[in-house]
């Protein structure tokens, strides 16, 4: 009995994605091993014996940079994904449709940008998925594809579950810097120094459409990757190789 009640609080136990780094090239430590991940269906980073990285953007709302960001995405011909959230695509249905238009990939990322972990309903838990793929369907007429992330990154291992029950992939990362705060962007220095000391081979790079330093340095930034090596993949393709159909 103690067993059983020792795993169903280790299945219920609420976690904040997180990396452990070591040295400046190496992959990070996630909160949970890739072993795990993998058997709901989700994954931090690709390979880690190959130069190629993905890059990815959390959108949840328009600070007005997202235009400037992808005007440099199609100038170095770079396609990434965009996990977007309800009132990103209320309010701006002509660059989700802009997207889409430039090849880039446009995933879940909640409809009300909740902290997903604390949702035990099951239902109230699949309606934020549900309600965001909705209004993305009614938006670009296409069905949005069924990859998700949790909300800063909070989950549990019921989270993962659920999204592997419903047939979604669940997406973390395994570079990221401290880009949201509004009233405390960092200077191009920091960013391009945090982001450059923390790649790696496979990495899945997070950054925010609304910080104004990464609309700064993200030409910059892609040129400097592939300088050091690095090849741009696209993430549904990584998916598909690593976690299958």
């Amino acid at each position: 009995m103690v067993f059983l009640v020792s795993v169903l609080c280790s299945f219920l136990l609420a976690i904040d994605w997180g990396m452990g780094y070591s040295k400046a090239g190496e992959p990070p430590a996630g909160s949970m091993p890739s072993e795990a991940l993998a058997q709901y269906g989700a994954l931090y980073m690709g390979d880690p014996e190959k130069k190629t990285i993905y890059l990815t953007f959390d959108a949840g709302y328009e600070s007005g940079s997202t235009a400037k960001m992808l005007d440099t995405l199609k100038e170095k011909g770079v396609k990434t994904a965009f996990f977007v959230v309800g009132n990103f695509i209320d309010n701006n249905p002509d660059l989700v449709r802009r997207l889409l238009e430039e090849g880039h990939t446009v995933l879940n990322h909640t409809n009300r940008h909740p902290d997903m972990s604390q949702i035990s309903d099951r239902d109230a838990w699949l309606k934020e998925l549900n309600t965001l793929a909705a209004k993305f369907k009614e938006v670009t007429g296409r069905d949005m594809p069924k990859i998700y992330r949790p909300p800063s990154g909070k989950f549990s291992e019921r989270c993962l579950k659920y999204a592997s029950e419903e047939g979604y992939k669940t997406v973390f990362w395994s570079v990221a810097y401290v880009d949201w705060m509004q009233d405390s962007q960092p200077s191009r220095e920091a960013a391009m120094s945090k982001l450059t000391k923390r790649i790696h081979p496979g990495a899945i790079i997070l950054l925010h459409n609304t910080s104004g330093t990464n609309a700064e340095i993200l030409g910059e930034l892609i040129d400097v990757y592939r300088e050091m090596g690095y090849e741009f993949g696209v993430l549904e393709e990584l998916l598909e190789e690593r976690l299958g159909a």
